[in-house]
């Protein structure tokens, strides 16, 4: 299947799920709370329009310079995000809210049938034979619709649930954003290397990872987590992929600030999947001439104190699509054993090539230690650490949540993290 025809299914399904989400929605949160017929028809209209911008705003943020269309792109991710909620909270509640309604219709039929006839009973009359028959003796009370008190309980229900959802859902999106748009926690992490000689005992490497630079992500966000790294004092800088959402054409001018990094050895950068959506090259340069040296499946001699190790960078897999895959003989093979190496690699499964490869330590984000509730559960279906520091073999895999965000850009649960990783002799 061509790339093309990848990128019309995808818009395809976009749409198809939107439109079966925002129906959803508008039953629950509109259909069963009023019997006002322009507050459903407004209703109406607010899903169709809804399930129409949200695919629009995906493809903008896609294609379009994310400085031109942030006035589409932010409102429409942050519904995304707020609806996301919305069906989480709903979808558990879907189940009790059937039956409570089923137990009160339950209910409300037994009212209806008692030997008193309710308000609203139909009363049916059965002639029995003999000519001294009369109607009072012949009367049968018939079931007849929910009572009023019933329908009025239902109501209530569903007005309840929906009020509980969206509450919950906006309070939940809002806390979201506000830490996600946020500044980054600062946290030290100590990491024992068996190979490491005494002098570089201490020695301090910042990393930072998906920054994410685009619609909701500009030049104060990288000033910020620039001005946050330099506060650590560190020997040297790794930014571990994921660098933007856009082009270098249109958003270099919102990473300069990564020109004012400070440390002893530089900043290095290895690409992430999303820097491959547009001209990575491009951004190679522009990083260049920040002074951000990238590792492109290469490495390089650290000297520091007397002591040395080598840092590696690979490419990131979505590479492979453009001819970039990573190559981890090429950035490993040939070095000196005796002292550590640490790979720059963006994603956590890469960390399998690296313990064939007797890799002592690799770097890497991606996984933003999964983003939202329930993206957390999700990330181990395709990734073997979600955050933090793990060991496959002897190779140590650290983890860091970013200091940014894919769209949407909100985080509950798994706040952004710039990461001091201190090395240790042992």
């Amino acid at each position: 299947m061509s790339s093309l025809a990848q990128e019309a299914a995808v818009v395809g399904t976009s749409i198809v799920v939107a439109a079966a989400a925002h129906r959803y929605l508008y039953v629950r949160l509109v259909k069963g709370v009023t019997a006002s017929p322009r507050l459903r028809r407004a209703g109406q209209i607010t899903a169709v329009v809804l399930t129409v911008l949200v695919p629009a705003g995906v493809l903008a943020a896609q294609y379009a310079d994310p400085t031109r269309i942030a006035w589409l792109v932010r409102p429409v991710f942050a519904w995304v995000a707020c609806a996301a909620y919305l069906l989480l909270v709903l979808a558990v509640l879907e189940v009790p809210l059937r039956l409570t309604a089923r137990s009160l219709g339950r209910s409300g039929r037994a009212t209806s049938s008692s030997p008193a006839p309710a308000p609203d009973a139909v009363v049916a009359h059965r002639p029995r034979p003999g000519p001294d028959t009369t109607a009072a003796e012949t009367a049968e009370t018939v079931p007849g619709p929910d009572t009023p008190s019933t329908v009025d309980r239902r109501l209530v229900l569903a007005r309840s649930v929906a009020l509980l959802a969206t509450a919950t859902a906006t309070a939940t999106t809002g806390y979201g954003f506000h830490r996600g748009l946020g500044p980054a926690d600062i946290k030290t992490v100590r990491v024992n290397l068996r190979r490491l000689h005494p002098s570089l005992d201490g020695m301090r490497i910042t990393m930072a990872s998906d920054l994410h630079i685009g619609p909701f992500f500009g030049r104060a966000h990288t000033a910020r987590n620039v001005r946050a790294i330099n506060s650590t004092s560190p020997d040297l800088v790794a930014i571990v992929g994921d660098l933007s959402d856009g082009s270098a054409e249109d958003l270099a001018g919102h990473a300069e600030p990564l020109a004012r990094l400070r440390s002893t050895h530089g900043t290095f950068f290895v690409t992430g999947n999303h820097d491959y959506r547009h001209d990575v090259d491009a951004w190679i340069d522009a990083l260049a001439g920040f002074e951000v040296t990238t590792l492109r499946n290469t490495r390089t001699l650290i000297v520091h104190r007397g002591g040395a190790l080598d840092l590696a960078g690979v490419t990131d897999i979505e590479g492979e699509r453009d001819h970039d895959a990573p190559d981890y003989d090429k950035a490993l093979t040939g070095r000196d054993r005796s002292h550590p190496v640490i790979l720059l690699a963006h994603q956590p499964v890469q960390v399998h090539e690296a313990a064939r490869r007797g890799v002592d330590l690799q770097l890497s984000g991606h996984t933003h230690g999964g983003g939202f509730f329930p993206g957390n559960l999700l990330v181990p279906l395709t990734q073997p650490v979600t955050a933090g520091l793990a060991t496959f073999d002897t190779t140590q895999l650290y983890v860091s949540r970013g200091v940014g965000a894919s769209l949407p850009p909100i985080r509950v649960g798994a706040p952004p993290d710039i990461t001091v990783i201190e090395l240790r002799s042992t």
